[in-house]
């Protein structure tokens, strides 16, 4: 039961994850379930972390600390990221793509990955100040499965709307 607890918050994890506060079609109602969602996953995150790393209340504390802070640098090039690669595959699917602008906007996503590297090495260097070495290999390889899952859930999801015919999601702007 606990096992399908955690499945069915990865799998709600895409959509929750992808969805921005600032959609203009989100409903309050549906802001507050995924807040309320959201929350829950990293309840769920949190003991995982907690229990698997056999960490003190001191070094959850922490994580759980370095985490959100770390996670609020990362939100805002996630954001890029996702603006860039719909501007990308936009231009690619134009009749005559523009190859300035095609190369522009290649640079502009490898440089934002750099930002995310650096926010990722940078968020482990504070976590190597708390966590012993065999703890931060173990977070980073938990954290890996994690994104991995939610990552193969989003294909899947995408795939399924895709065979339905199912457009983009409510607030999700594509170019023409």
């Amino acid at each position: 039961m606990r096992r399908l607890a955690w499945i069915l918050m990865i799998a709600l994890a895409p959509a929750l994850g992808a969805q921005e506060q600032s959609d203009s079609g989100a409903i309050p109602a549906d802001a507050a379930e995924a807040h309320q969602l959201r929350e829950q996953i990293r309840q769920r995150w949190n003991e995982h972390v907690h229990t698997t790393l056999g960490l003190s209340d001191q070094q959850t504390a922490q994580v759980q600390a370095t985490e959100q802070r770390f996670e609020q640098q990362r939100q805002p090039v996630r954001v890029r990221q996702r603006r860039i690669n719909q501007d990308l595959n936009a231009e690619l699917s134009a009749g005559t793509p523009n190859e300035d602008h095609v190369k522009q906007l290649m640079n502009e996503r490898q440089e934002n990955q750099l930002k995310l590297l650096q926010i990722n090495r940078d968020e482990d260097r504070e976590m190597q100040r708390y966590l012993t070495p065999v703890q931060r290999a173990r977070y980073q390889e938990e954290r890996r499965r994690f994104q991995d899952k939610v990552a193969e859930l989003i294909r899947h999801r995408q795939q399924q709307r895709r065979q339905q015919g199912v457009g983009p999601r409510r607030g999700v702007r594509r170019r023409p």
